[in-house]
């Protein structure tokens, strides 16, 4: 059974593992990948801001999934950022990916955002299914200044 519950400190290690895990899989392993975000080693403490929610998914128990939102840098402060979205292989198909993002969505509702941006490569065909199954479009280029060079698809979805 999957359950899904904010990050605490003792998690630090399992989501960055789980980061690391998932993106080389996409190769998206150099520079302008969120694999190397400093934010990384310490996911708690970035995330435990006002505005801001991380969560991890588990599996009877195991950490097989991670996401969160908080305001895109470089931003307004009406956009938040869908960030750090990746379930583990095995985890993938079993309603994971869908409370993760029901989860941020309605964090991002309740803490006032006008819209979700996110970024995401073309390789990450799936995910970007359950974007657009979620209402998220796609845009021209990227918004904000995350640092994701690497990244080649950029969408957003309005809450209002």
């Amino acid at each position: 059974m999957l359950t899904l519950r904010p990050i605490t400190p003792a998690d630090n290690p399992a989501v960055a593992r789980i980061v690391r895990t998932v993106m080389p899989e996409f190769n998206c392993a150099g520079e302008g990948f969120s694999i190397n975000d400093p934010e990384l080693e310490d996911m708690y403490t970035a995330y435990h801001q006002p505005r801001a929610a991380f969560y991890l998914l588990e599996e009877e128990g195991t950490p097989v999934g991670v996401g969160g939102y908080a305001p895109l840098a470089g931003g307004d402060g009406t956009v938040c950022e869908l960030r750090k979205m990746y379930l583990l292989p095995a985890a993938r198909g079993k309603g994971g990916g869908k409370l993760i993002m029901d989860a941020c969505l309605a964090g991002a509702q309740r803490d006032d955002f006008a819209a979700m941006y996110l970024e995401t490569v073309t390789a990450m065909t799936t995910a970007a299914q359950v974007y657009r199954k979620y209402g998220f479009q796609p845009i021209d280029g990227p918004l904000g200044s995350t640092g994701h060079g690497g990244c080649d698809r950029f969408m957003l979805k309005s809450f209002r």
